[in-house]
């Protein structure tokens, strides 16, 4: 038994990394120009190649591909992470408002350093993204003291998603039209525009933090088992709760400050990459997570810009399109469990 399974686990690990090596390749060789695959690895080993291909490939392509996998192995992360936190299958970033308020903190940062001329750095953005997300993890905390069901905190987590959205139209309308521009674009959710600086500056933050989440995974491993068999273990849960807090909330800053936000991927992916594990073993689910929510976002991000090229989607609405039904599978599945049992 202990045997097929970890085998199952070697052979989701193989699929998973094959999966995001094969759409890295199609992510930079498909688009309005077409860079065939011969010519992708003269460019790369340094043998030449058409110029305007080598430009593309390096200024455009490149980052973006590394872009999304950074930042989708991030979102996926931040969604185990608080899925774990509250023992709700359906929490994460966009759904409990923490995305909204990491943009609204954004989107103020910005108009109020542009309108006096002055440029956010890749630093600033995340700084201002991760204030944004401790303020409405903050008030999703206080909530779920107060509220009983985790039903009910999904809603005060979505409302609190509104109530920043809400602020973020408002400091729209009042900003200049040359700002609304950036504002809108960026607030839609797109990986456009990644530039190698970006790339240094996220891989960064987010090896940081993932290696973190790594080291954290017998705590979890304890913790999924319920507080009181942690505490007889030795585990520290009002540490180990603070460490989630900060740790996803920076994750989900990384995400929204370069990208916006991105619905669904945090709820979705974590689920079927246990499905596909066969395991919810943090040593295993976390790595896995990583590299599930990667290979999520390079489809996703593919279909964007080819599917209605020359225009681009954004990438929030393609992630909904196939995020969404994963969600009603899970509640429905639950309410399945729920009769069976009852």
């Amino acid at each position: 038994m202990r045997k097929s399974r970890r085998d199952r686990q070697i052979a989701a690990f193989l699929l998973l990394g094959t999966g995001a090596a094969v759409l890295l390749a199609l992510n930079i060789c498909i688009g309005s120009v077409s860079i065939p695959l011969p010519e992708l690895i003269r460019i790369l080993t340094g043998q030449g190649g058409n110029e305007t291909a080598e430009r593309i490939l390096w200024e455009i392509r490149l980052p973006r591909a590394f872009a999304v996998i950074i930042l989708g192995g991030a979102l996926s992360l931040a969604g185990y992470l608080l899925q774990t936190f509250f023992h709700n299958p359906i929490a994460g970033p966009f759904v409990l408002g923490i995305s909204s308020g990491a943009k609204m903190a954004v989107a103020l940062v910005m108009v109020f350093l542009l309108g006096r001329s002055v440029r956010m750095s890749s630093g600033d953005m995340i700084l201002a993204a991760f204030a944004g997300a401790m303020l409405s993890m903050g008030f999703v905390l206080l909530l779920s003291r107060r509220v009983q069901g985790m039903s009910m905190l999904v809603v005060g987590g979505v409302m609190i998603g509104y109530i920043c959205s809400a602020v973020t139209e408002l400091v729209v309308v009042f900003a200049d039209d040359a700002d609304i521009v950036n504002l809108h674009n960026w607030s839609q959710g797109s990986f456009s525009g990644m530039t190698w600086d970006h790339v240094r500056v996220m891989a960064a933050a987010v090896s940081v933090t993932f290696l973190a989440v790594f080291l954290l995974s017998k705590p979890l491993s304890a913790y999924q088992l319920g507080e009181a068999y942690a505490q007889n273990l030795g585990v520290n849960i009002r540490l180990l709760r603070i460490c989630l807090v900060i740790l996803s909330s920076l994750l989900s800053a990384c995400i929204v400050a370069f990208a916006g936000p991105i619905s669904f991927v945090g709820i979705a992916v974590p689920h079927l990459v246990k499905k596909l594990l066969g395991t919810a073993v943090p040593f295993s689910m976390i790595p896995a997570c990583f590299l599930g929510g990667s290979v999520f976002c390079l489809v996703c991000d593919l279909l964007a810009r080819t599917m209605l090229a020359p225009t681009e989607l954004s990438i929030s609405t393609v992630t909904a399109v196939f995020g969404a039904p994963v969600v009603l599978w899970i509640m429905a599945g639950r309410k399945a469990d729920a009769k069976h049992f009852s």
